[in-house]
């Protein structure tokens, strides 16, 4: 038999889907797709979305309400960079902010660059900021992160508790992340996710994030299968898929299944459950 000619069945509770998301266009991006070296101008530190980029944001969002994909969701992750924050508080955040003293906004008006209003953190799923869904640490001055006080300040309604210092200690000046620790770091990631009880979970990121991890799934498949997988993201593409637990890594019981034979007894006639219910 080819290689994934069969259809896989696996029990729905160890099951997730994922929706990944590359970041809408940042500074950095219109350079370096011409020139690779270009991602070393130190004038694009932590790089935030270019006004294209901010109409791909609104492109994305009309899909997400219009395929009803917003009310399916339940939690958002972003990889804690200005470009991937914009991206994931743009698209998955709620309708334009007003002044409320009890509501924090998801972005302040004008945060990162940008002449945006403020975001509401209203009727929105939970936005939560995570380090291991970075693009490659070290040497490009892009995927360098400012500090979270800084960010907290800009997305005060984000949630960066999971990150642990202040300071970037990850990015490196001169030491490049390899892509084999790129891949090994993305699937601690995916681990991690099934410590979450969350089923639908969207993931705003990077493009070598998102190839060199995908890049370890697929080979079971039908070739195509893998193609369509491990093939790189354009800015703001969102793809949905689903990632299954092969080996008991989460522990959730099934909310659905249902054990049958309740109560427990042999049948009877209808006519002698009557006559037993009646005493």
């Amino acid at each position: 038999m080819d290689c994934g000619a069969a259809p896989s069945l696996f029990p729905l509770h160890r099951c997730k889907t994922i929706h990944l998301v590359r970041h809408a266009q940042g500074i950095h991006n219109v350079e370096g797709d011409k020139n690779y070296k270009a991602y070393l101008n130190p004038d694009y530190f932590d790089a935030h979305l270019t006004p294209l980029g901010w109409h791909q944001v609104d492109n994305l969002r009309k899909h997400v309400h219009a395929s009803g994909l917003i009310n399916r969701i339940d939690l958002v992750i972003t990889s804690p960079l200005l470009r991937t924050i914009q991206t994931a508080v743009g698209v998955f955040g709620g309708e334009g902010y007003t002044e409320m003293t009890d509501v924090l906004p998801l972005m302040v008006a004008n945060a990162g660059n940008t002449n945006r209003p403020a975001i509401s953190s209203l009727n929105c799923p939970p936005i939560v900021a995570v380090e291991l869904c970075r693009e490659h640490l070290g040497v490009h001055p892009c995927d360098r992160r400012r500090s979270i006080s800084e960010y907290q300040f800009l997305f005060p309604a984000l949630d960066f508790s999971l990150i642990d210092s202040d300071e970037d200690m990850l990015w490196e000046a001169n030491v490049r992340e390899t892509k084999e620790e790129l891949a090994a770091r993305g699937l601690k990631f995916l681990n991690w996710l099934w410590t979450r009880k969350e089923k639908e979970i969207a993931i705003v990121t990077h493009s070598g994030f998102l190839f060199h991890t995908l890049s370890a799934f697929g080979n079971d498949c039908h070739p195509l299968v893998k193609k369509e997988i491990c093939k790189h993201f354009s800015n703001c593409e969102l793809r949905s898929m689903v990632i299954v637990d092969k080996g008991l890594t989460g522990l959730d019981a099934s909310t659905t299944n249902y054990p049958g034979k309740i109560p427990s007894g042999s049948d009877l006639p209808s006519d002698i459950v009557d006559e037993i219910s009646a005493k």
